[in-house]
């Protein structure tokens, strides 16, 4: 019997960042490149607050017909 329940990480939330090699993560600065890896809509940030503003736009507005995704 398939398991009707959702995976604890679910392709669809899956993200790749790259930091650019001049952030300085340790003193908050966060700028870099990211990217969703279901849809690969991507985009480059120059803050954390633009990194999850980016991820909560793509998760939020992802259709949720498929639950393996």
């Amino acid at each position: 019997m398939p398991s009707t329940s959702q995976p604890s990480l679910p392709t669809k939330r899956a993200f790749v960042v790259q930091l650019h090699a001049e952030a300085q993560v340790e003193q908050g600065e966060f700028r870099g490149r990211v990217e969703h890896v279901v849809s690969m809509r991507a985009t480059h940030f120059h803050s954390l607050e633009e990194l999850t503003a980016f991820m909560v736009q793509v998760v939020t507005t992802l259709p949720e017909d498929d639950p393996e995704s």
